[in-house]
């Protein structure tokens, strides 16, 4: 068996018999058997599309198995969702490649199931594709089944972007993210370190608007692995997730407020555009993450700008005005789901209206913070208009001394499509990860 495929099998079977995060049961997986650069991402793609596609998968297999997938061995329902995804989404993995490696993981487990993964996938290299062509995105129900989400989401999205909207949408949330970078301005240049990556074969080109973003074009990278991140040169980071910071614009020598800051990325960020001038007061409620934010900090060598608090960030403060606050909290993430693929299998309808109140609160608590004249803007990971556009609008109803920057008419590309001066990041549309974003001002 290839490492590789060793190592998606195991992350699967972690997801499901351990309910696992499938990113961070790779990292383990991979760092266990010490993939090299380009089998680590070969197994990235095994066990990100196993665990997003899972449902469409199910739908093939039960169809070719006449049995429901439920009722088969763990080891064989693994063998047989990454065997079929091979066979049917993946370019460049021959046939007998993807079907003998899948009965070989298993015949490790020990049993007689082989035998069925032989059978079923021989089966799938066959008519596997015709069973998919007889599926199709015409209501939202059949949309999720093609593109392996819950009803409920599909549904929420055909209803915020439209039909045609959402079928690109659900389409894309199943492809690989986009490899970005956000180079350290406190450490190294851009250029520097684009110089760097391209002497060790990794081709990068500059995040159009984002000075200091690079995106990965081409070559094999994990950015953990590599000696600029222990540095702190660099830091792997969407170019959505940049935005937040660009767009609040902190200046040097402010007093900065971040709301659940942690793990750090959007923190450090605005350390950075600062010119380690400053402070930035980072505010974040688990202790772990907490300390981990203070790690980042210090290898990102903004620890002497970042003050770490550990404290509900929706409690209201009583130590003075900021000039400008970042509001991020917690929320459904829904924009991530091509680098979280078992987020949409976490996420529930019932939890949004949960968690659109906590943000409602957290952004209260941050508007109290900021000073006269200050700036607040307000950002999450989602394609919601419960956490997004719908907060925003309760606020601003609620208090009258605050109003909405037009955020749509300094980046219209970006602009969102119900709400003008407001942005959503749309992964199919831009390319990167369904960021939410709405820029708030105080009054003098």
């Amino acid at each position: 068996m290839s490492p590789a495929r060793q190592v998606a099998a195991a992350v699967l079977r972690r997801v499901e018999e351990e309910d696992a995060y499938a990113d961070r049961a790779l990292a383990g997986e991979a760092a266990r058997l010490g993939l090299e650069p380009r089998e680590h991402g070969f197994a990235m793609r095994l066990a990100f599309g196993a665990v997003q596609r899972r449902r469409t998968l199910d739908h093939v297999i039960a169809t070719l198995a006449r049995r429901p997938v439920e009722q088969l061995d763990p080891a064989v329902r693994t063998a047989l969702r990454l065997g079929c995804l091979q066979l049917l989404f993946l370019d460049g993995v021959a046939a007998h490649a993807a079907v003998d490696q899948s009965v070989e993981l298993a015949k490790a487990d020990g049993g007689p199931g082989f035998k069925l993964v032989n059978a079923v996938l021989r089966k799938a290299a066959r008519d596997g594709a015709g069973i998919l062509a007889r599926l199709d995105d015409t209501t939202p129900e059949r949309a999720a089944l093609l593109h392996s989400v819950p009803d409920w989401l599909a549904r929420m999205w055909w209803e915020a972007l439209g039909p045609e909207q959402a079928r690109a949408l659900l389409a894309r949330v199943n492809e690989p993210a986009e490899a970005a970078l956000r180079v350290n301005a406190l450490v190294a240049e851009p250029a520097a370190v684009a110089a760097e990556l391209a002497a060790r074969g990794v081709v990068t080109a500059p995040a159009p608007g984002l000075p200091e973003g690079l995106v990965v074009t081409e070559g094999a990278f994990d950015p953990r692995a590599d000696p600029l991140w222990a540095s702190g040169a660099l830091v792997a980071q969407s170019r959505a997730a940049m935005l937040p910071a660009r767009l609040l614009a902190p200046q040097p020598g402010e007093r900065v407020l971040d709301l659940c800051a942690a793990p750090g990325g959007k923190t450090t960020h605005l350390a950075a555009l600062m010119g380690g001038e400053g402070e930035v007061v980072a505010v974040e409620r688990h202790r772990g993450r907490a300390d981990a934010l203070r790690r980042t900090s210090e290898r990102l060598r903004a620890a002497d700008v970042v003050r770490v608090e550990t404290g509900d960030a929706a409690l209201p403060r009583e130590d003075g005005r900021f000039a400008r606050v970042l509001v991020d909290p917690p929320c459904s993430g829904l924009g991530t789901l091509q680098s979280r693929p078992d987020l949409r299998w976490r996420a529930a309808p019932e939890r949004i209206d949960e968690v659109a109140a906590l943000q409602g609160a957290i952004l209260a608590a941050g508007a109290v913070a900021l000073a006269p004249g200050g700036t607040l803007l307000y950002a999450t990971c989602t394609i919601s208009p419960r956490e997004n556009e719908a907060v925003v609008r309760h606020f601003l109803a609620a208090n009258e001394g605050f109003s909405l920057d037009d955020l749509g008419a300094e980046e219209p590309a970006l602009r969102h499509p119900g709400e003008p001066q407001m942005l959503q990041t749309l992964p199919h549309r831009d390319g990167t990860d369904g960021f939410f974003l709405a820029r708030l001002r105080r009054a003098e």
